[in-house]
């Protein structure tokens, strides 16, 4: 196969570019973020590897610039982060799969290879309910024609309850996907968020789209 990889550590890049080979793969290196988009726009690849933390461009904005450009090909994200925000925050940007450093040369083999397997599946980019729109790939939202700012961890947020339209999410639930382990079940911080959504995707529009079901969470009302 042919595998692009996008890491600006030397050593690293090194590694995996002498591994691969070895293995009877072709490999590309790009550097930093902007060579990645480069590389994976303009030649055709079965598979990326792509670092999280990069000099410009970081992993996650490289993803979504290649989804939001059409560009399909699996990929791979290495970080050395164990959040679970920020795993979610890569899937979210259009990356099929992630590996946590450290990891073995053996393992991130057998993912490429599944990956590869699978080949590049064209995905929806946009979600929808009622007139909530929400763009992974480039991380915008919109209700009906106006688009909404929203802070990374909003987008987490508001993503999650697109996903599961009138379903009932209990704040484990939300902690779980959105956060990480460092905060604890019986912290206000899903609270406070939902708050935070309400007051941009449902006030100003006069809309109630996000409901309290007392004694158990919150849902997105399934018709937005």
């Amino acid at each position: 196969m042919r595998v692009l990889v996008v890491e600006d550590e030397p050593r690293l890049a090194a590694l995996l570019r002498r591994g691969l080979v070895e293995e009877g793969h072709a490999v590309e290196v790009a550097t930093t973020g902007g060579d990645g988009v480069w590389w994976a726009t303009r030649e055709s690849f079965d598979a990326v590897v792509l670092d999280v933390m990069l000099p410009g461009l970081d992993g996650f904005e490289v993803c979504r610039r290649l989804r939001g450009g059409r560009v399909w090909t699996p990929v791979l994200l290495l970080t050395a982060r164990g959040a679970v925000g920020d795993r979610v925050a890569g899937l979210d940007a259009g990356a099929d799969d992630y590996l946590v450093k450290p990891f073995a040369f053996e393992e991130l083999l057998a993912r490429l290879r599944a990956l590869v397997r699978r080949g590049p599946v064209e995905r929806p980019t946009v979600c929808e309910v009622g007139d909530l729109r929400l763009d992974p790939a480039t991380r915008r939202v919109w209700r009906g024609d106006a688009e909404v700012a929203l802070s990374a961890r909003e987008f987490a947020l508001l993503a999650t309850f697109m996903r599961r339209p009138g379903h009932v999410l209990s704040r484990s639930q939300l902690l779980e996907h959105t956060w990480d382990q460092a905060y604890e079940h019986q912290s206000n911080v899903v609270d406070v968020y939902v708050g935070y959504l309400r007051e941009k995707i449902d006030r100003p529009f006069g809309r109630s789209s996000l409901e309290t079901v007392r004694g158990m969470g919150y849902r997105l009302r399934a018709d937005g």
